[in-house]
């Protein structure tokens, strides 16, 4: 299947309107899921044995679960952004110490933002809160920026790499909500238009250099300091103090279960290792190999939202 990706940005009449190119149909949203086999039913029910026998149960979610919401990933084979693109993420060091790096992420960014604040939870994303609301599930970390756990009314929830839908000012520390933020460049941009071709994971696209150079970005409205999504870039760090709060999560669970991660970061296979120095079973349900699969006691190749809803929690 052929899919086209552009998305036109313009402003009309003082209005600014997104045109994209495609529908956020099955089909497409199935464009960033890797190829998996059919759901195995003894495997379902060695899943299901592990989430009856957990008590406080930790769940460690990652990209994969969101690609069935139509935001892509980065390591998928042949559908992840490094297997379709020769791009790679935006690298936290080069973000702070470059105006050009910063201008040439916000126009990104803010061609994106309509369209990645749009998606919404899958079945996965409702399984898991459902789990909490029953008393399953003793505590939610996700890896993931896009605040679908939170729109699926998830709230024992560790958002590990933050969250896009905020804003944080690197000088004082002001945080705002990015929709305010969408505001404020289009009163700062009334006649600026782009065309992007292709989407990336976090919320942006791809645009040209030549799109870019004139788009204005603004300034915290407290003290006129450079503006950063609340997020954990690549080649950042995650506060100390969250990493120490998720490490005590892992030790009063008594299992844990991965849901769509490779595991490949050290910040989340980090939580990994103690929950095996604490001795705490293991499931992984993630397409794909990940860095942990021999420290698991149960490995499952499934689509998340297949297999998830078919749990009985209980």
């Amino acid at each position: 299947m052929k899919m086209s990706f552009g998305l036109t940005f313009r402003s009309a009449k003082g209005r600014w309107i997104a045109n994209p190119s495609w529908q956020c149909s099955k089909a497409s949203i199935g464009l960033f899921v890797p190829a998996s086999p059919p759901l195995d039913p003894e495997k379902v029910k060695e899943l299901q044995r592990f989430i009856t026998l957990s008590k406080r149960l930790l769940v460690m979610t990652g990209a994969g679960i969101s690609t069935e919401s139509g935001i892509p990933d980065y390591r998928s084979e042949k559908v992840g952004l490094y297997a379709r693109t020769d791009r790679r993420p935006i690298q936290h060091g080069d973000f702070v110490r470059s105006a050009p790096i910063r201008q040439r992420y916000w126009a990104r960014n803010f061609v994106g933002w309509p369209q990645f604040s749009s998606h919404q939870p899958n079945p996965a994303h409702w399984a898991l809160s459902t789990w909490e609301k029953l008393g399953k599930l003793y505590w939610l970390v996700t890896q993931n920026v896009d605040a679908l756990h939170t729109k699926a009314g998830s709230r024992r929830l560790t958002e590990l790499h933050g969250c896009m839908h905020r804003v944080l000012c690197l000088d004082c520390g002001e945080q705002t909500p990015r929709g305010v933020l969408q505001e404020r460049f289009q009163v700062l941009n009334p006649t600026w238009s782009a065309e992007a071709y292709g989407l990336a994971p976090d919320g942006d696209v791809f645009l040209s250099e030549e799109q870019v150079r004139s788009f204005q970005v603004p300034s915290c409205v407290q003290c006129g300091g450079h503006l950063k999504p609340d997020v954990v870039f690549f080649g950042d760090t995650v506060n100390p103090d969250k990493v120490d709060f998720v490490h005590k999560r892992v030790k009063e669970a008594d299992s844990l279960l991965v849901v769509g991660s490779s595991l490949q970061v050290y910040s989340s296979y980090r939580f990994i290792l103690t929950a095996r120095e604490n001795k705490l079973p293991i499931a992984i349900l993630n397409i794909g190999p990940t860095r942990s699969d021999d420290l698991a006691c149960l490995k499952l190749n499934s689509r998340c939202g297949e297999l998830l809803p078919l749990i009985d929690p209980r």
